[in-house]
């Protein structure tokens, strides 16, 4: 689970509203890891003239504009592929062993890029540290 606020920045009660919704964050039992990885986001800031965040890590976007929105997907898969303890990989199979087809039943494919000059793919994965431990022993090289 990830928790992403997202506050109108040119709001005059902006701080009050954020000062809100973490006391009923708190009020809902929200758990203590959630509360600190919560991704905190300053929308329409295309409205104030070089407007820079107070809060440390809090990501700024336009949405009207589409500014700041590729570093707010990234920091939210971060995010969540922590959380879920699992990584982004890419790994090198053999096009004739039986590397890919487990892979695309043990993890998330995301890209394969197929070598054909020396019958290997270079597959983009998501998976868990287990399951990449599991490849690993069941696939040494």
């Amino acid at each position: 689970d990830l928790i992403v606020h997202v506050r109108d920045i040119t709001h005059p009660e902006t701080v009050l509203q954020k000062a809100t919704v973490l006391s009923v964050l708190k009020n809902l039992n929200i758990p203590s890891h959630l509360l600190d990885s919560m991704v905190e986001v300053h929308n329409k800031v295309d409205l104030i003239e070089r407007y820079k965040p107070t809060e440390e890590n809090a990501l700024t976007i336009s949405a009207l504009h589409g500014h700041g929105l590729e570093e707010l997907k990234e920091e939210i898969e971060k995010k969540i592929l922590t959380a879920t303890g699992k990584k982004i990989l890419t790994v090198s199979v053999n096009l004739e062993g039986p590397q890919l087809s487990w892979l695309y039943k043990e993890a998330a494919v995301q890209e394969v890029e197929v070598m054909p000059e020396d019958g290997t793919a270079r597959v983009k994965v998501i998976i868990s540290s287990s399951a990449f431990g599991k490849y690993k022993n069941l696939f040494p090289n």
